[in-house]
């Protein structure tokens, strides 16, 4: 092992010389304490490293241990309700070592070398077998099924012995015959955190990530495989929109990543999972996350090695076949730390001080995500979609991080201040936000519910823009100066954006909305806007608007959004309420107006 001395410490960046094999990305343990590193800069036998631990103490003389190794993640059953810090360290073992804090130094393997797991083999002895394919599984959870792949370096092999019943993760279950010689296989595969995981070919966004949320389900959807951005300025609820999407996303894995994020925040994250129960399996929530921590108080440079810890585990779910979300809160700090560390560097500064290689960081990290055809001679396709929530200064969009996020993801889902001081939850501005998946989940959308829903949303919005338009208008000459008609427009985008758009997550039944659902309440709100634009065209409300604004069905479709999933029949009733009290305002009686 190479051994090189300590000359420089300036912070979480320590400098060694005598380290003439140094590697870009190399892991070192720095001090007799061991505190982990990695080598970032090279030059000559000096290297830099950025250490993932507090450096108070150190001083020049003291000696630096190459590894020779990446900074890797254990792969492999245990990961499931598992609480990580940024380095792959599980906080519940480091605290019954270290206490509420970690401790300089403190090692725990990721993966319990002592737990027994239960393996059903899936291949015989005799069979060919290459990178990718499915050895055997592991019922890690209820809802999980841990499938033990061969890892992707092995291109092919013949299975010579295979194992079946209890075994530990570090334990032989199979033993391969390649062209180098047996190959022994354990349920536990390490992997690089900075290179990403291979797979067969990418396929396109074409099926839509249904989170439950009806702003976005309908209006600015998300792919499976694709990506999105959530900007917003403190308290405009960044962290609760991507807690309801983990909580109910309809992706079979979720992998939230709390990159310095505040320690109460992660708090709510730990107490809240292991209670909710999962709709789909009735199930904690946990029994199908993995958590990542990187508090706010932790070492700034293990957050920077976070989000890779956290996507490279989300990568190897994908590979099983699964579908994966990861959740990213905050990529802001992750930026924060990346430009701490480049200043201790002395790099030139790119604007606002962070490093000039920002835009390319942003890009791998999400270029990582995407549908794909997992490796292996079974067919199998998996997704990993990724959510980044970004908190730009002061709420400012035009912030380096920002933008160099929305230039490389397709949807925008842009939170505002004002609408969260309005108390309008999720406070995401439809005018602002946008979704370049919309045209490819189109098909799926008009498969499942035809051609109506993509029209109920295209009039939504233009409603909705033009109650924009008509605002400028009232707020220069008054409402007088409106028609019937624009007042009735006003009167229709309140009812979108109060009775639709704006939804409880603390509600048991708000919380969460079908696609069936919510395309029953728009058409509800969109019939009432074209029975009453009927009526108004007639002239029969002699310009007397109250009459059809205060009608009793308008309290119905406002609580339509607390209807049960299984009493939806309950929305035919509204329907037909609508038509009956129309047809009795235009002087028709019963007579159905729609």
């Amino acid at each position: 092992m190479e051994i090189g001395r300590i000359i420089r410490v300036s912070g979480p960046l320590v400098v060694a010389e005598n380290m003439p094999e140094a590697r870009m990305y190399d892991m070192v343990r720095v001090s007799e304490a061991g505190l982990l590193g990695e080598i970032i800069e090279v030059r000559g036998d000096r290297a830099s490293i950025q250490v993932y631990e507090e450096t108070a103490g150190l001083g020049p003389g003291e000696p630096v241990y190459n590894t020779g190794l990446p900074l890797s993640v254990e792969l492999g059953p245990g990961l499931i309700e598992a609480i990580f810090d940024g380095v792959q360290r599980p906080l519940d073992v480091v605290w019954k070592k270290a206490g509420d804090y970690i401790t300089r130094g403190v090692e725990a393997e990721a993966l319990d070398r002592e737990r027994r797991w239960e393996f059903v083999p899936r291949v015989k002895e005799g069979d060919v077998v290459q990178a990718g394919d499915i050895l055997g599984t592991v019922q890690e959870t209820k809802p999980v099924e841990h499938r033990i792949m061969v890892p992707p370096d092995i291109a092919e092999g013949k299975v010579v012995e295979i194992f079946q019943g209890e075994a530990t993760v570090v334990d032989t279950v199979a033993r391969l015959e390649t062209k180098e010689g047996i190959v022994e296989l354990s349920m536990m595969q390490k992997w690089p955190v900075r290179k990403g995981r291979p797979y067969k070919e990418k396929l396109g966004p074409y099926v839509p990530l249904i989170t439950g949320q009806r702003i976005l389900d309908t209006l600015f959807p998300v792919a499976k495989g694709g990506t999105a951005c959530i900007p917003g300025p403190f308290g405009s609820g960044k962290t609760v929109t991507q807690h309801q999407l983990a909580k109910w996303a309809d992706a079979e894995i979720v992998v939230y990543i709390g990159c310095g994020e505040r320690g109460n925040e992660m708090t709510d994250v730990l107490m809240e999972f292991p209670e909710l129960l999962d709709p789909q399996t009735d199930e904690p929530l946990m029994k199908r996350t993995v958590l990542i921590a990187n508090t706010s108080n932790m070492p700034v440079a293990a957050r920077e090695a976070s989000v890779y810890t956290g996507i490279t585990i989300a990568e190897y779910f994908r590979d099983m076949g699964y579908s994966v979300a990861l959740m990213a809160d905050s990529t802001s700090r992750w930026a924060e730390a990346l430009r701490e560390i480049s200043g201790r560097l002395e790099e030139m500064p790119g604007e606002e001080g962070y490093p000039a290689y920002l835009g390319s960081r942003v890009a791998e990290f999400y270029e990582r995500a995407g549908r794909t055809i997992c490796l292996g001679s079974e067919e199998r396709d998996g997704a990993l979609t990724v959510v980044g929530a970004v908190s730009p200064p002061g709420g400012d969009l035009s912030e380096p991080v920002t933008q160099a996020t929305l230039r490389v993801v397709k949807v925008f889902w842009s939170l505002d201040a004002a609408l969260a001081y309005r108390r309008h939850f999720p406070a995401i501005n439809w005018l602002l936000s946008y979704s370049l998946y919309q045209e490819n989940v189109d098909p799926y959308f008009r498969e499942m519910l035809g051609e109506k829903w993509i029209e109920m949303r295209r009039e939504a919005m233009r409603i909705l823009q033009e109650e924009a338009e008509l605002e400028e208008i009232v707020r220069l000459v008054g409402i007088d100066a409106l028609s019937p008609r624009e007042r009735l427009v006003l009167e229709t985008a309140k009812s979108i954006r109060e009775d639709f758009l704006h939804q409880n997550s603390f509600h048991d039944v708000d919380t969460y909305t079908s696609i069936e659902k919510q395309f029953r309440m728009m058409e509800l709100i969109l019939n009432f806007h074209r029975a009453a634009l009927k009526v108004v065209e007639k002239g029969e409300l002699d310009l007397d608007l109250d009459k059809l604004f205060v009608l009793p069905v308008r309290e119905r479709i406002a609580r339509a959004k607390y209807v049960a999933e299984e009493d939806l029949a309950e929305l035919d009733d509204i329907d037909e309420e609508i038509k009956v009290q129309m047809g009795a305002l235009s002087g028709e009686g019963g007579e159905e107006v729609a």
